[in-house]
């Protein structure tokens, strides 16, 4: 097994991050750092630590899958210094990591689990899993505007995918993505002339952010999983 891969079901991180982590020299086998991408381990007979810490590969029976309705402030993120990550608002002992990104000035639906496999499929793209927003711009927004967000815009360089959007006012709509590229609804309004006052996630795939309280989570019904994990 590869080593991100190892890092990645073991609930330690995301298999993106987990590469990182290696190239930090954060991550040794055996007692001797390893910054090789691609270095393959033996989950029953290696000795695997992360930050000085031994991690082991978990069983799918001992997987966990929770949402979290993040606050602003908070960083979508494992760890950073001086910071209010998502992991701050779920006090449990279980390793778990946000699936995808949510920047520090949005809010809402964010999922922590620890399958491995599960992360890579939501976060890619050729998934096709949808991530609806709701959205509110500080200026009326009109047809025109939300037409070519809906059409697809080219930002950063690379033209985004066919988008389904609502109207719900005159300066609030709901967005449906099966992308995720960096501040993605962001620079779209920006790219209208207008700004995002409020940006909330309120679907992932089939999980719906509902009645769940800013800041508090929830773990995932047992046929929500069957459905997410199918």
């Amino acid at each position: 097994m590869r080593l991100q891969k190892f890092l990645a079901h073991s609930g330690v991180c995301s298999k993106r991050k987990a590469e990182e982590h290696i190239l930090e020299g954060r991550v040794k086998v055996n007692g001797t750092p390893v910054t090789t991408l691609g270095t393959q381990v033996d989950p029953d007979s290696d000795r695997v630590l992360f930050d000085n810490k031994q991690v082991k590969v978990q069983k799918k029976v001992g997987y966990t899958y929770i949402a979290v309705n993040k606050p602003r402030g908070f960083i979508t993120s494992c760890s950073q210094k001086n910071a209010r990550i998502i992991l701050d608002l779920v006090p449990i002992k279980e390793r778990v990591y946000p699936v995808g990104r949510l920047d520090k000035d949005s809010e809402g639906l964010v999922l922590l689990i620890n399958d491995g496999e599960l992360h890579n499929r939501l976060s890619h793209p050729s998934h096709n899993h949808e991530k609806e927003y709701q959205v509110k711009t500080v200026r009326p927004i009109d047809d025109k505007a939300l037409k070519a967000m809906e059409e697809g815009m080219v930002i950063d360089g690379t033209k985004t995918r066919r988008a389904r959007v609502r109207r719900i006012s005159k300066d609030e709509f709901k967005i449906i993505l099966k992308q995720g590229l960096n501040r993605q609804i962001r620079k779209m309004v920006g790219k209208t002339g207008n700004k995002v006052d409020m940006l909330k996630r309120i679907r992932m795939a089939n999980i719906n952010l509902g009645n769940l309280k800013k800041g508090a989570y929830r773990y995932l019904t047992q046929q929500e999983i069957r459905i997410l994990t199918k």
